[in-house]
């Protein structure tokens, strides 16, 4: 009697543990075929940048290290497209079904949709599952039908329904398919040719064991204390997981689930309001997801129709280019910027910093640092990096008023009011102290380093003023 065989194809889900597709594979079918399908062009203007490349290579490697300690290997395929690759694999193997967990990019879903459509067109059972989020886009929805625009709304349903979901465990085997080939790791060509990377092997370990590990040594040093901590750049006091929930090597049900089962127990009222900060992280994720789910186009449009009139500066890609590179004369702006080349991650109060310069007082448009932010952020996730740009913007769905402009100096006062995180990436400052070094143009001494390339007063002024412009604009 022949095999029972199914296909697994790996996206952003590499992981064993709390990995339905995975899980569906191996309660069903007696021989497990997992690939992953390198075709980057399908996701059209939005191919991954160029750190998360960086990223997925030894992602995938850490995938297919755990899959040979389960008795399997990870195949890699590429072709015309992934439709062709499946197909003919399915073909190869004499494989009966193909599983994955959805996307919800709106290129993901076009091109899945086809997919699915097509390999059952072929006699093909082909099932996807929900596991990148703790709620699908079309699970939460108005009374009237039409999605929610607000994220305390939204968040709020979501704890009706219960946060707390069940993970299904790793399997305790994988049984491969023999004498099926695949294409090197390599020959996909997703490190760099110029070894800018160096600093990222300092930072990060990819996998979903470092990933799961990372976990842990927040929940038992630094969860009591996340609501103060997260907001001070010089502190370790964010979990860091956003480049491994990207790539699924961890799954948002772990983390809420983890922080779940802290809440319970005995803690400080402080303890508790940062578990619940945590989970709120979390839901704003799914949000995001949600939020592009509905309004595919707020990757390049501004969810307020009125930005689409906004005046934007139209010269303004020597400012830009100050920006990218950490020159601007802000320190706290220049210290996350260089953070972001160095590491492939800034804090997250310094992104809010920096994209309320980019937007409001240099008035360069928002999707010019979506853009950079895509190119260089191991975690750039698209759903993520669209909400967060308009909402610093003023402009998206759930957005901060426009006139809530980020002053720099103060915010570098309040929160690195030692100047440490300063110091750390603007190693020029490093002999300022405290009282001087988030306005090192008022020392008055010859420093290797520019002055402000605005005046933030007069600045404000003038986007407020082109935010004053927009009255009567639909």
């Amino acid at each position: 009697m022949a095999q029972r065989i199914a296909i697994v194809w790996f996206r952003e889900d590499l992981r064993l543990h709390d990995n339905p597709a995975l899980d569906h594979a191996c309660t069903h079918y007696e021989r497990i075929v997992p690939v992953y399908i390198h075709q980057p062009d399908e996701a059209a203007e939005w191919r991954p940048g160029a750190a998360s490349r960086w990223w997925l290579h030894h992602g995938l490697h850490a995938l297919d290290v755990q899959l040979r300690q389960h008795d399997s290997t990870l195949l890699i395929r590429s072709g015309n497209s992934s439709l062709d690759c499946l197909t003919e694999l399915a073909r190869e193997t004499g494989a009966q079904a193909i599983c994955w967990n959805r996307l919800y990019t709106p290129q993901d879903m076009e091109r899945d949709s086809h997919i699915e459509a097509r390999l059952r067109e072929a006699g093909l059972t082909a099932t996807g599952f929900k596991a990148g989020l703790l709620f699908e886009p079309r699970e939460i929805l108005k009374e009237n039908g039409t999605p929610y625009r607000v994220f305390t709304a939204w968040w709020r349903v979501c704890h009706t329904l219960g946060l707390y979901q069940p993970e299904l465990p790793a399997p305790a085997a994988i049984p491969g398919l023999r004498g099926v080939g695949g294409i090197p790791l390599d020959t996909l060509g997703l490190l760099p040719q110029l070894p800018w990377d160096g600093e990222f092997y300092r930072h990060w370990q990819p996998g979903e064991l470092p990933a799961r590990a990372r976990l842990e040594r927040f929940m038992e040093t630094g969860a009591a204390q996340y609501d103060h901590d997260r907001d001070y750049p010089a502190v370790a006091g964010t979990t860091r997981l956003s480049p491994h929930l990207h790539y699924g090597e961890i799954s948002p049900r772990t983390i809420v689930n983890r922080a779940l089962q802290q809440l319970n127990a005995p803690g400080s009222t402080a303890a508790r309001q940062s578990l619940e900060r945590l989970m709120t992280e979390v839901g704003w994720r799914d949000f995001a997801a949600h939020i592009l789910y509905h309004f595919p186009d707020s990757t390049m449009l501004a969810m307020d129709t009125r930005f689409r009139y906004f005046p934007w500066r139209r010269d303004y890609h020597a400012a830009l280019g100050r920006w990218q590179r950490g020159q601007t004369g802000f320190p706290v702006i220049d210290a996350g910027m260089r953070e972001l080349w160095h590491t492939g991650w800034m804090h997250n109060r310094v992104r809010m910093l920096a994209a309320s310069l980019l937007t409001k007082n240099l008035l360069i448009p928002w999707q010019e640092g979506a853009r950079w932010f895509w190119d260089t952020l191991l975690d750039a996730d698209l759903a993520s990096n669209t909400l967060g740009w308009q909402w610093v913007a003023g402009c998206g769905t759930d957005a901060a008023p426009f006139f809530r402009i980020f002053n720099p100096v103060t915010q570098g006062r309040k929160f690195d009011p030692d100047g440490d995180y300063v110091r750390r990436w603007v190693p020029e400052l490093a002999a300022l102290d405290a009282r001087l070094i988030h306005e090192p143009w008022k020392s008055g001494l010859d420093l290797a380093y520019p002055e402000p390339m605005v005046d933030l007063q007069a600045s404000r002024t003038r986007a407020l003023d082109a935010f004053k412009s927009l009255r009567g604009k639909a």
